[in-house]
């Protein structure tokens, strides 16, 4: 299992356009990504758990990335937020 934590700098905080590319970017692996912010959490695949956590800018969002794939879940979901939130 691997971790990091990300605040997210997007002026509108993970709206419906990023939290769709988000989603696309998680299915790509088949480690299983969660997403965790203010006491809730969500599969980072799915696109309704994603938006109910209504995260905001400024907010920082940890995720965490497990199973077979994780290095490189790990590297590139990193390089995704810091790219795009």
């Amino acid at each position: 299992m691997r971790k990091f934590k990300y605040t997210i700098k997007e002026e509108q905080g993970i709206h419906a356009r990023p939290a769709s590319f988000l989603i696309q970017e998680a299915r790509t692996y088949e480690s299983r990504i969660t997403l965790r912010v203010k006491g809730k959490e969500a599969d980072a695949s799915n696109i309704i758990a994603v938006m109910a956590l209504d995260v905001m800018c400024g907010q920082k969002v940890e995720v965490e990335i497990c199973g077979t794939d994780e290095g490189v879940a790990y590297r590139e979901m990193k390089k995704f937020f810091e790219e795009n939130l």
